[in-house]
């Protein structure tokens, strides 16, 4: 069996509890296992609505939070106990992009010496003309101008060309696999586009696996061949993009697919909207049955006794629902493995 190029196996992530355990416990990641395969670069979109603990899995995933129990592991080696030298291999090869891109950068450097850093840091380069080639070459790459862009303070380019520039640092860095954590959602919607299609360049053309952290199914849908969508820090549905936002299964991914805008006249703002109550967090020791079990609309007894296993009510699917317990369980604690099967 391959080594898979990153995974995530049986990690929880539980904040709180402070020092003299005032505070509830609250689980933001629970029991989740992921893998990235080393042969099969891919876009997969990690989604869900805040609180979900999206971005808890993304800062797991690249070494910026630890796990509260299980591991996360890179080429095979727990990041949590990598040497120095693996680790700054893990460190270029996993690379960032940060959903504020105001927030990204110093204002007080050039863009030069942005895409300068990772460079000399990481030993990419050898001289300044090399270092200007690569910079340009991935300047161009995101759509931007070297000539309009170099020399420049952030402040004075738009968001849109800031998170561009994010895209063509962590290009720099040569890496493997890129986590962006909603790197559209403060960009204007005339530039959403060109960003995510530097994205799937990035796949398509240089085998780079891509985490698409997000709560828009409409993006998810346009770039993204698989999907994971959690719930308060717990898989509710798994699989290829196409299915599960086509014919979601699990009646929580179906409320996020209704909630999508729909463009038809006819219809007057907040008609036929489902509302629902608000999500709250899973603390520890607390539900012992569905997290989703207060908000769904199809909840029975049984939701409430026990949480429920990934069904597999398909191909190349699976939702944590006891709708479809007549179907068989996903028979390994993996959720990428529902469609590696199809990959293979």
């Amino acid at each position: 069996m391959m080594t898979p190029l990153l995974e995530v196996r049986k990690a929880s992530k539980i904040y709180g509890g402070g020092l003299f355990k005032r505070h509830d416990k609250t689980i933001a990641i629970d029991n989740l296992s992921y893998s990235i395969p080393d042969k099969k670069p891919s876009i997969t979109a990690i989604a869900g609505e805040s609180g979900s603990g999206k971005t808890t899995l993304a800062l797991l995933m690249m070494g910026f939070l630890t796990p509260s129990t299980g591991q996360v592991f890179y080429r095979g080696r727990d990041v949590a106990t990598m040497l120095s030298a693996e680790r700054r291999q893990f460190r270029r090869e996993v690379q960032p992009i940060f959903q504020d891109p105001y927030e990204a950068f110093n204002p007080f450097y050039r863009v030069d010496h942005v895409l300068e850093t990772p460079l000399k840091r990481f030993g990419l380069t050898h001289s300044k003309d090399e270092a200007r080639r690569q910079i340009e070459e991935a300047l161009e790459r995101v759509g931007l101008r070297p000539n309009e862009t170099l020399g420049r303070f952030p402040h004075q380019l738009s968001g849109g060309q800031q998170q561009r520039i994010g895209v063509a640092r962590a290009l720099l860095c040569q890496p493997r696999i890129i986590v962006a954590d909603e790197p559209v959602s403060m960009v204007d919607a005339s530039l959403r586009a060109t960003i995510l299609a530097s994205l799937q360049v990035l796949n398509r053309d240089l085998g780079i696996s891509i985490i698409y952290i997000t709560h828009d199914l409409t993006t998810a849908y346009q770039i993204c061949e698989n999907i994971v969508v959690l719930y308060l820090g717990n898989v509710a549905e798994v699989g290829t993009v196409d299915r599960v936002i086509r014919t979601p299964r699990h009646p929580y991914t179906q409320l996020l697919v209704s909630s999508i805008p729909v463009a038809d006249r006819r219809r007057r703002w907040g008609e036929d909207s489902p509302v629902e109550a608000e999500a709250t967090s899973t603390l520890v020791g607390g539900s012992v049955g569905c997290p989703f079990a207060p908000r769904c609309p199809s909840v029975m007894d049984i939701c409430r006794e026990s949480p429920p296993p990934l069904f597999v009510p398909d191909a190349h699917r699976a939702a944590a629902c006891f709708l479809y317990r007549d179907a068989p369980v996903l028979p390994t604690a993996d959720v990428a493995s529902i469609w590696e099967k199809k990959a293979a």
